[in-house]
């Protein structure tokens, strides 16, 4: 009989309920689960840093989840789970992702699957990704977060594809 508990507590599959299903994120590899603020402005570090006490920002004129062109997704980093945790630094640990992990996004409560296909390490200056990370027929995202955590010398760019299945 206790063998049989043991199975099924073993055989359940661990489902994540989103923060927020109008818009959300969920990286199953990192258990990161948090709100994503649409629309902010990149360019405006007062509206960016208050969109980040709040939750991921989502670059003001990058597409949407389950649309054609790039979603562009930003956060801080720290250097410890502390600081992570003080500063929602949600994406702190996106480095350890890699091709094949999926990053989960909601959007109008429909969900959709990403898959990492790569990931990048660029200057602080080049913008360049916000806008040409991808084909306009593409479904992609892109999450940035400053890089070693906690400075500002490079940033780590993380990119994925819309999955098929």
């Amino acid at each position: 009989r206790q063998v049989n508990s043991q199975l099924s507590i073993t055989n359940r599959q661990s489902v994540i309920v989103p923060v927020d299903e109008n818009f959300g994120i969920i990286i199953p590899k990192l258990g990161a689960n948090a709100r994503v603020i649409p629309n902010v402005d990149p360019y405006d570090s007062r509206a960016y840093q208050y969109a980040l006490t709040q939750g991921i920002a989502h670059a003001r004129g990058t597409s949407v989840p389950g649309a054609s062109g790039n979603i562009f997704l930003f956060s801080h980093s720290s250097v410890n789970f502390y600081e992570a945790s003080r500063y929602n630094s949600i994406f702190y640990l996106i480095n350890k992702l890699e091709a094949g992990d999926d990053i989960i996004l909601y959007y109008n409560t429909s969900k959709f699957t990403y898959r990492v296909t790569g990931k990048t390490f660029v200057e602080p200056t080049d913008v360049s990704y916000l806008t040409n990370a991808t084909k306009k027929t593409e479904k992609t995202v892109t999450l940035m977060t400053c890089w070693p955590p906690g400075t500002t010398l490079k940033r780590l760019l993380v990119f994925a594809a819309l999955s098929q299945e």
